[in-house]
């Protein structure tokens, strides 16, 4: 066992309850803020929705989750478990390998019990404010407010280092088209959305095709008048989607009118009743106080080593859960853990020069090869290599299915397009299959 800090975890989320779990394991003293009152991130249901439906409005009611009642997980449970605690079917749980929500909620309950979390987790805590105190002495000052029944009160409290986990499904990212804010129905986003039962005989565009639009498009299709999804989708043309009368696919919209009309790039024109944004999400942190040395741009979260550790700040700020497009579970703890050892001073963190030299290589090579930056944090091209390089550190062997299943876990959703590939993988028999040809 080496150093020991008292570290701060903001959330208690998937990467807030495994980031927990790794840094107790290596000795360290952990405080989780949270702010419900129970573990779970946005796997915790709610069925309230935001006052402003778009989520624009900065003083709105913030509610952290963004599942729909329906949802139900597009990767096999498989991957949505830890190395050593598998998510496992259970006597009166959802049998199904791709569960719905609440199952995936009863396995980070068990999870956190099972760990002996529930005691490092400070409920309905909200982190207003961290700040760095001092840059030499690397402290870090957080500003939380709790709730109980009718009363508040804020603390101040400092801890040696600090480890943000509060999640990237919370603050919406809305479509911008020439007249969307002047547009008079019903606009909303995704974050929002519950239940179909409000889109009954409506007219209804849909803009995304990333898995929860599919998801919506499916569910509200049945009830709805007519059902017209915006996609980005270069030189497509106006087509009905296959098994749905009422349901067709343009490309994005051109603009929207005041007089109710939505034009596409396609040159069709639909007068809708209302508009689905389902384009995902932007990183958020706005009680992070570093001086300007850590900020947020076109949703890069910067500068960040390996997307965890900002290099002027190392090891004492670090971030678990940013990347996305991999096996996200597994990715998490293996970013815990590396967080756990460099602050023990078991593994070490290459010197601050060299650090920020990878970042600006990294930035420098997804801009020759024309990658968004607002992709900065999707594995999706090179999830092997980084899931590796951090195993490397940890010395840790990876497994055979690591990459074979993220694959085909993607492939049939494209393939099927959201439909019954959830029901008909038999992801078992499969994993055998692979294990089996060695």
């Amino acid at each position: 066992m080496g150093e020991s800090y008292r570290v701060a975890v903001i959330g208690a989320g998937v990467a807030g309850l495994v980031t927990a779990r790794e840094l107790q394991r290596e000795g360290h003293h952990v405080t989780v803020f949270e702010k419900d009152y129970k573990v779970g991130g946005i796997w915790l249901y709610n069925p309230l929705v935001e006052t402003d439906p778009l989520g624009l409005d900065s003083n709105r009611e913030i509610v952290h989750s963004s599942l729909y009642k329906s949802l139900r997980v597009n990767s096999p449970r498989h991957t949505m478990s830890f190395s050593d605690y598998p998510f496992v079917k259970k006597e009166g749980g959802d049998p199904r390998t791709f569960p719905g929500h609440e199952e995936v909620l009863r396995f980070l309950e068990d999870f956190a019990r099972d760990f002996g979390l529930m005691e490092l987790i400070r409920f309905g805590h909200e982190v207003i404010q961290v700040e760095l105190s001092h840059e030499v002495t690397h402290q870090w000052i957080v500003e939380s407010r709790a709730r109980k029944t009718e009363s508040t009160w804020e603390q101040k409290e400092v801890f040696e280092a600090l480890v943000i986990c509060n999640g990237n499904f919370t603050e919406p990212n809305i479509a911008q088209f020439p007249g969307r804010d002047t547009w008079p129905g019903l606009q909303m986003h995704s974050h929002n959305y519950r239940t179909p039962e409000q889109f009954k005989n409506k007219i209804v565009v849909l803009i995304g095709k990333g898995p929860s639009g599919i998801d919506i498009l499916k569910e509200i299709a049945p009830l709805a008048k007519e059902v017209h999804q915006a996609v980005r989708t270069p030189g497509l043309q106006s087509l009905r989607l296959e098994n749905y009368s009422n349901t067709w696919r343009h490309s994005m919209i051109e603009c929207a009118h005041e007089d109710g009309r939505v034009i596409f790039q396609d040159g069709s024109t639909v007068d809708p009743d209302i508009i689905i944004h389902c384009t995902g999400f932007k990183y958020h942190c706005p009680f992070l106080k570093s001086n300007g040395i850590v900020t947020v741009d076109d949703n890069r979260v910067k500068p960040l080593y390996k997307h965890v550790f900002p290099p002027k700040l190392a090891p004492w700020l670090s971030f678990v859960g940013l990347t996305y497009r991999a096996v996200v579970f597994r990715v998490m703890e293996l970013q815990a853990k590396w967080v756990a050892k460099v602050l023990s001073g078991t593994v070490e963190l290459p010197p601050q020069e060299a650090m920020a030299c990878s970042v600006e290589e990294f930035y420098s090579e997804m801009e020759n090869t024309g990658w968004p930056k607002h992709h900065t944090h999707s594995l999706q091209n090179d999830e092997v290599e980084y899931v590796s390089w951090i195993a490397a550190q940890l010395d840790i062997k990876v497994p055979k299915t690591w990459k074979e299943i993220t694959f085909q876990s993607m492939l049939k959703w494209v393939f099927y397009y959201g439909e019954n590939y959830r029901d008909t993988w038999d992801v078992d028999k499969w994993i055998q299959e692979i294990d089996s040809s060695d």
